[in-house]
């Protein structure tokens, strides 16, 4: 068996890293350390995922039909490591790609694959996912935010909190209650909610991570209409399942941490420490974090590259890889010291951002209850 990439994919990869090295200003390090929420970050998200949609590379593994390329699995798993080992310059519309776009094309009418598709694909469009609320975090069955049916409209009224990008966003991915009567996964529909209907106020909560990170969203009376539903009504679990699938594994943060990690190396030699015992066990401990992710994501891009549906390796996949970007974190701490608590130096920056990684998209504790359930097949209490 080849584990090893073609020489059609190194080139690839040289390809883009070339690109990046071009297209990247010269203050990126500092741009990408307000996080893809801040105003400088989307903006500038906009015009880079323009330049990429131009290259054809923004949407390449989608079908040619809704403005991809048919490319493998892997050649889109090398774009994404690249993006994130660097910094995510496409900012919130990689998960256009990863997770909104893909649950359009299974989910879908007609109508919505023609209006939205094209403008993921250009490149041309910010969403947000509006899933946690007040009394329902992780938990995302306990949701209360309602969808009234009225004629062609529902009305719309509830929060949700601690979602990103929200104060630059075209459209939310919104999870609400169609069915009043329902209880747990049932009742639950997915909107396509254009973020600029009456009755939507976003507020910013302040947050150790950065400014305009995390957002409230408030829903008064909002009128949404019936044709922005994806898929059945009071089935949309189904639609979330599916599109999470493709999340948990769409956010190469191993990558990220890798390359950290290769960095903390040498400042560790630069700082004299690399001949401590406890410093290059912890190197050794964090690089095969990095590796055991890295070959856990890879298997669940394997099973996508054999047309095989999504399984629970995905939340194997994201526990170790939140795992390993939680220790390199922890890495760079201890080994700056003092240093690390100044806000928004190297240490600082790195250990704030791998907090978000396990809350983001499920909880690492929640993944860890799905692992328990559908790979270890132990009991519910």
């Amino acid at each position: 068996m080849e584990f090893d990439w073609s020489p059609e994919e190194v080139a690839y990869r040289r390809e883009v890293q070339e690109f990046l090295a071009e297209a990247l200003p010269d203050d990126w390090e500092e741009l990408s350390r307000g996080g893809p929420g801040s105003d400088a970050q989307a903006s500038f998200s906009r015009a880079f995922c323009a330049r990429l949609a131009e290259r054809g590379w923004l949407t390449q593994s989608w079908p040619r039909a809704h403005g991809g390329a048919d490319a493998s699995p892997w050649r889109h798993a090398i774009f994404g490591e690249e993006m994130w080992g660097i910094g995510e310059p496409r900012g919130p519309q990689y998960m256009n790609v990863n997770w909104i776009g893909p649950a359009i094309m299974q989910h879908g009418s007609e109508e919505q694959k023609a209006l939205h598709l094209p403008k993921i694909s250009a490149g041309q469009v910010l969403w947000c996912q509006g899933f946690s609320e007040p009394e329902a975090g992780s938990d995302l069955v306990a949701l209360r935010t309602a969808a009234a049916r009225d004629g062609d409209d529902y009305t719309v009224n509830g929060s949700k909190i601690w979602t990103s990008y929200a104060n630059h966003a075209d459209y939310c991915f919104l999870l609400v209650r169609s069915d009043p009567e329902s209880k747990r996964h049932r009742g639950i529909s997915v909107l396509l909610v254009p973020m600029d209907l009456p009755g939507i106020d976003v507020r910013e909560i302040p947050s150790v991570v950065g400014d305009r990170y995390f957002h409230e969203v408030f829903f008064s009376d909002v009128r949404v209409p019936v044709s922005c539903r994806l898929g059945p009504e009071n089935e949309g679990w189904s639609v979330v399942t599916y599109a999470l699938q493709h999340e948990r594994v769409g956010a190469a943060r191993y990558h990220r941490a890798a390359r950290i990690l290769d960095d903390l190396a040498e400042q560790a030699r630069a700082r004299g420490q690399l001949g401590e015992p406890r410093v290059r066990e912890q190197l050794g401990e964090a690089r095969a974090l990095c590796e055991a992710a890295r070959l856990l994501s890879y298997r669940v891009i394997d099973q996508r590259a054999h047309g095989l549906p999504p399984s629970a390796d995905a939340n194997v996949a994201r526990v170790a890889a939140t795992t390993a970007e939680q220790a390199v974190a922890d890495l760079a701490v201890e080994l700056f010291g003092s240093e690390a608590l100044v806000y928004g130096s190297y240490a600082d920056t790195r250990f704030r951002w791998a907090m978000t990684a396990g809350v983001a998209v499920g909880a690492t504790e929640v993944q860890l209850n799905l692992v328990a359930s559908r790979v270890l097949g132990l009991p519910r209490e």
